[in-house]
């Protein structure tokens, strides 16, 4: 008993201080940032700054307020958010119910599950894709953000599994009650599936977020990108391409990397805000999901 108990302290030990690292790992890049973007542009340009702001100034702030370029770009997400959302949890929903239903009920539920399934493994490609918005007449336009990337398989699946550890016995009394699929689908299972759908929304709301690939390769201006976007563009560029005639008095007291960073961490707020609330459903929602009875 005392091997066991020292080797499972050992183990913990370990365990835990790989996730210390790990945890560290993602932190101090983001306070790197945050130093430089809350630092005196000369300190950054000779590499003082590590982790603590130096010679405190808010200029970059200053000058990002008045960028209306980055909250154009800030807009967009927003509105890309919010319809990304919805509409992929809409989709996600309306796929998993048939799917976490049995053979007896769904006939065909085998075909569709294997075929949402090889979209895992396989896909068209980037051409066959671009040539799918541009025959759409969806370039340059928001829902060429939204609707390539509308629907999860990933999500399906794990909100079907989730469905089918519902008790059906619940589901039996309400169709013994006269209740039909889209009442039981509203009323029973979505009210049961709370857990599982936020982890879903978060999901969906960190993946549209974050991207920035698709609004490069399906918008031709630059006023029609999303933040993450547009934060690409402006990473890559040069000091001359931040520089506006209108505020290059506040652009001589800071540095093209302090307001860089500053940008960076804005863009980081929003999904900073929203993990800690959402973190009591990852475990339940993702556990439950994942696991097949």
């Amino acid at each position: 008993m005392v091997d066991r108990s020292l080797g499972k302290r050992i183990f913990t030990g370990i365990n835990s201080l790989i996730f210390i690292l790990f945890s560290l790992s993602c932190i101090i890049p983001m306070v790197h940032v945050l130093a430089i973007s809350l630092s005196k542009s000369t300190a950054v340009t000779a590499g003082k700054v590590t982790f603590w702001p130096v010679e405190f100034s808010t200029k970059s702030y200053e000058y990002i307020l008045k960028n209306s370029e980055f909250w154009n770009a800030m807009g967009i997400s927003v509105e890309r958010v919010i319809l990304g959302v919805l509409i992929s949890m809409i989709l996600t929903i309306l796929a998993a119910y048939p799917l976490s239903k049995g053979k007896l009920h769904f006939k065909h539920q085998s075909f569709f599950a294997w075929y949402l399934v090889v979209t895992m493994l396989f896909s068209g490609g980037l051409v066959p894709s671009y040539m799918i918005v541009r025959n759409t007449h969806l370039l340059d336009t928001i829902w060429a953000l939204v609707i390539p990337s509308a629907i999860s398989v990933f999500n399906v699946l794990l909100l079907s599994n989730f469905f089918r550890n519902i008790p059906k016995e619940v589901e039996e009394s309400a169709f013994i009650d006269g209740a039909g699929h889209v009442r039981i689908l509203m009323s029973l299972y979505l009210q049961l599936s709370m857990p599982i759908i936020a982890t879903l929304v978060v999901f969906a709301a960190v993946s549209h977020w974050n991207a920035w690939f698709d609004g490069i390769i399906y918008m031709s201006n630059q006023k029609s990108y999303p933040l993450q976007s547009y934060l690409q563009t402006i990473l890559l560029d040069s000091n001359s391409r931040v520089i506006t005639r209108e505020n290059a008095e506040l652009m001589s007291r800071v540095s093209d990397r302090t307001i860089k960073a500053s940008q960076v961490f804005i863009a980081a707020i929003p999904i900073l805000f929203v993990y800690p609330f959402m973190q009591k459903y990852f475990v339940s929602g993702m556990m439950i999901g994942a696991v097949k009875e």
